[in-house]
């Protein structure tokens, strides 16, 4: 697969698993009791937490430059 194809490729799962990641997170915060250092913790871990599933695909997409 040449850098063309696999960048496209890459780009629309990057996509998609941002908006299940995005639905998830939703779902998940709404039975997050409602004290604010529950909130405040969820909330740092999910919102840093996305990035390291997409290390591995922005790695494939960017090899054999």
């Amino acid at each position: 697969m040449n850098a063309r194809w696999r960048k496209a490729l890459g780009s629309l799962m990057t996509l998609l698993f941002l908006a299940a990641y995005i639905w998830a997170a939703t779902v998940i915060g709404a039975v997050v009791p409602t004290v604010w250092w529950a909130q405040l913790s969820y909330y740092i871990v999910v919102g840093t937490a996305w990035g390291v599933p997409l290390i591995p695909l922005i790695a494939w997409m960017n090899r054999g430059r």
